[in-house]
C-alpha cells in the first residue's frame, strides 16, 4: 500500500517507514553496556526506558545529554522522576528547577510539571538516528558566574512576563554566552524571539567583532573561541539539535495515534492474552457478509476513529506481524469475525532472522543485535549504500569503533540490510521477502515481471500468516467453500492466506487496478489449479449497485469482503503527500465502504 520509489540510488533519499517513525520516539539503544545504565535518584533509567533495579556506574544518553547542558545530575533525576523520559517535559522542569533555585524572590511558586511516563511501543531493534549528536563537550566551567552575572544584567530586562525572561537568560547563560550579550540579544531581537534566534543574534554580534578592524585584539573575541569555546556555538548546536528532536516527536505524537503494547490484537498464537478477550459488535456490523479491511497502523491522528465510525464503530485490532513472522508490520484491522477458536497456520513461519536466513548466521558481528527485521518496504539500499559500509567495517581488524557500528546499524535497520559475507550486508531478493510474508516461492517471479515491480507489489501486501490467523474462524464455518469480494486486491495476500487454510475458493471477484498484480494473481490462480471462478476488475468504481446485483445473483452472494484501501497517503514515509483519508489515493477507503453497504443491502433483499 505505500508509494515509496524504488531504484539503486536512493540510499541517501531522508525518509522513514512507518515504523522508524514510532521508533524515533523512543531513547536511542546504546551498544555496550556499560553506557547502558545510569542511577538517578531512586531508580535506574535505561535507554530504551525500561526500569531495572541494576546501576551501572556510566550516565546514559538520555542523561548525558543534560548534563553537557550544565544541568546538576541531581536535578536530572529529579526531572526524569516526575516526567519519565521525556526530552521535552524534562527540559522544562529542569528550566524551572534552574529558575526557582537561583531567583526564588523573583518566582514564588512554579505550577508542577505532570507526572507523564512514556509507554510508547518498541520492537527490538530500536534505532535512534541523533545517536551521536552530542559531542564529549562540557559546558563552561565559569557557569556559576555566568548565571551570576545573568542575574545582575536581568535588571535590564523589562519586568513584564519576567520568569520567561529570567529563564531564557540564564539558560543562554548555562549554555556559555556572557550575560551582558543575552541581555542586548534579548532587547533587540524582541521579547518574542525563540533561543535559537538570539543564540543566532550573539554568535553573528560576536564574529563581527571578531573582524571589526577598528578594534584592539586583545578587546576582540578569538573566532576559535566563538566556535568551539565558551562563546556557546557548540552548546547552540547541540541545544538546536535537541530542539528538532523535541519538534519530531510533537509532530509525531500530534499526527498519529498511540498503539497498544504489545500490539497483539486480540490475541497470537506465541503471547498470551492478559485476560479474556470479548467482544460485542453493534447490530448493524454483524454478517452476512463477513468483512474484514486492513491498513497502516501508523497513521495520521484520528484516521482510525475515520475508519472506525465509517465501519460500524467495530475497535480497531493492531497487530503487529513480528510475532508471526521474522519482520515487524504494523497494521490495523477491523473486521466483524469471531475472535475465538483462530489457529495458525502450519508449518509455523520463522520468527527470527537466523531461522529465516539461516546463511547469514556464519556471518552475522556480535555487535549486531537484531533479531528481527523491520516492515518490509517498496525500496531497498543500493549498491552505493552496501559498498560504503563493506569499506566502513572492513578498515577494522576486529570489532569497528562504537561511531561505525552506529552508523551500520542505523543503515541496516532502516534498508533492511544482512550479512553475507565477512564485512558483507545486502538487501534481500526478492524471494526472500516472499517466505517472510508467506507467499510461495516464485509467487511474483516470471511473466514480465521486473525485479523493481516485484520489490513494489511485495511491500504493499498483506503478511499471509498474521491475516490467515484471523481468518481461520472461517474454515468450519464454510466447509464447502466461499465466495469472495476482494478489494484492492494488490498480489492475492487474501487469496493466498485462505487458500493455505484449506478453503475451497468458490468464486473471487477480485478488484485491483495494477495489471502486473493481476498478472500475478492469475497466475497463481492457474498454478494451484483452482476450481472456482476469478473475475477480475481494474477499478473498484467500476462496482455501482447494478453490477453487484448482477454478480450476487449470479452465484449467491458474499461471504466474505476483504481487502485494504491504498495506505499511500497515510504512511509515515510519505513526507509529501500525508493527506490521510482526504489524499488522493487513501480516500479510496470510502469506496470500500461504499461497496460494502451496498453488497449488504443488496444480500438483505434478497435473502427477503
Amino acid at each position: 500500500m505505500d508509494n515509496n520509489l524504488s531504484g539503486e540510488d536512493n540510499d541517501n533519499i531522508d525518509w522513514d517507514t512507518e515504523d522508524e517513525l514510532e521508533i524515533q520516539e523512543i531513547q536511542d539503544t546504546t551498544f555496550s553496556s556499560c553506557m547502558d545504565l545510569r542511577t538517578t535518584g531512586q531508580h535506574t533509567v535505561r535507554c530504551d526506558g525500561e526500569a531495572s533495579s541494576s546501576s551501572v556506574p556510566c550516565q546514559s544518553k538520555f542523561i548525558q545529554q543534560f548534563v553537557v547542558m550544565g544541568f546538576p545530575e541531581a536535578s536530572i533525576a529529579k526531572a526524569i522522576e516526575q516526567n519519565g523520559e521525556d526530552s521535552d517535559l524534562v527540559l522544562d522542569a529542569l528550566l524551572t528547577f534552574k529558575a526557582l533555585e537561583d531567583s526564588p524572590e523573583e518566582q514564588p511558586s512554579a505550577s508542577p510539571q505532570p507526572c507523564i511516563n512514556s509507554d510508547d511501543s518498541s520492537s527490538e531493534y530500536n534505532e535512534n538516528l541523533l545517536d551521536d549528536v552530542y559531542e564529549e563537550d562540557s559546558w563552561s566551567s565559569d557557569s556559576d558566574s555566568c548565571r551570576n552575572s545573568a542575574k545582575q544584567c536581568y535588571v535590564k530586562v523589562e519586568s513584564s512576563s519576567s520568569s520567561e525572561k529570567e529563564q531564557t537568560l540564564l539558560f543562554l547563560a548555562s549554555m556559555g554566552y556572557p550575560a551582558e550579550e543575552a541581555s542586548i540579544a534579548m532587547e533587540r531581537c524582541g521579547p518574542e524571539a525563540s533561543v535559537a534566534e538570539l543564540t543566532d543574534f550573539i554568535c553573528a554580534a560576536q564574529m563581527a567583532r571578531a573582524e571589526d578592524v577598528y578594534l584592539p585584539e586583545d578587546v576582540k573575541p578569538k573566532l576559535n573561541h566563538i566556535l568551539n569555546g565558551s562563546g556557546g556555538y557548540k552548546k547552540r548546536k547541540m541545544y538546536n539539535e535537541l530542539c528538532k528532536r523535541k519538534k519530531a516527536k510533537a509532530i509525531f505524537e500530534e499526527e498519529t495515534i498511540r498503539l497498544p503494547k504489545p500490539m497483539i490484537g486480540f490475541g497470537v498464537p506465541t503471547e498470551p492474552l492478559p485476560a479474556m478477550v470479548r467482544r460485542t459488535l453493534p447490530e448493524q456490523a454483524v454478517g452476512p457478509p463477513f468483512f474484514y479491511y486492513e491498513n497502516v497502523a501508523l497513521a495520521p491522528k484520528g484516521v482510525w476513529d475515520t475508519i472506525s465510525r465509517f465501519l460500524y464503530d467495530i475497535e480497531p485490532e493492531f497487530v503487529d506481524s513480528k510475532y508471526f513472522c521474522a519482520a515487524a508490520r504494523k497494521r490495523g484491522y477491523i473486521h466483524n469475525l469471531p475472535v475465538e477458536n483462530r489457529f495458525p497456520l502450519f508449518p509455523l513461519a520463522p520468527r527470527t532472522i537466523h531461522e529465516a536466513l539461516p546463511l547469514s548466521k556464519k556471518w552475522w558481528p556480535s555487535w549486531d543485535p537484531r533479531t528481527k527485521l523491520n516492515c518490509l518496504q517498496t525500496a531497498i539500499g543500493s549498491a552505493q549504500l552496501t559498498n560504503r559500509i563493506r569499506k566502513a567495517v572492513e578498515d577494522f581488524d576486529g570489532e569497528p569503533p562504537m561511531r561505525v557500528q552506529k552508523f551500520v546499524l542505523d543503515q541496516c535497520r532502516k534498508w533492511n540490510l544482512v550479512w553475507v559475507g565477512r564485512n558483507k550486508v545486502a538487501p534481500l531478493e526478492p524471494d526472500e521477502v516472499e517466505m517472510l510474508l508467506g507467499f510461495p516461492k516464485n509467487h511474483t517471479r516470471g511473466g514480465g515481471i521486473s525485479r523493481t515491480d516485484r520489490y513494489k507489489s511485495l511491500g504493499n501486501s498483506f503478511q499471509v500468516d498474521t491475516v490467515a490467523y484471523h481468518l481461520s474462524v472461517l474454515k468450519d464455518l464454510f466447509p464447502g467453500g466461499i465466495n469472495v469480494l476482494s478489494l484492492f486486491s494488490g498480489i492475492g495476500g487474501g487469496e493466498v492466506a485462505l487458500y493455505r487454510l484449506g478453503i475451497p475458493l468458490n468464486t473471487v471477484v477480485s478488484v485491483e487496478k495494477s495489471e502486473v498484480n493481476r498478472d500475478i494473481v492469475r497466475s497463481w490462480w492457474e498454478q494451484t489449479n483452482q476450481r472456482g471462478n476469478l473475475i477480475h476488475f481494474n477499478d473498484v468504481q467500476q462496482l455501482n449497485g447494478d453490477r453487484l446485483e448482477q454478480l450476487i445473483e449470479s452465484f449467491g452472494g458474499f461471504d466474505l469482503v476483504i481487502g485494504g484501501s491504498p495506505c499511500n497517503n497515510l504512511a509515515g514515509s510519505n513526507r509529501v503527500s500525508r493527506d490521510g483519508l482526504e489524499g488522493k489515493e487513501s480516500s479510496l477507503f470510502y469506496d470500500y465502504v461504499r461497496i460494502l453497504d451496498l453488497v449488504k443491502s443488496i444480500m438483505s433483499r434478497h435473502k427477503h
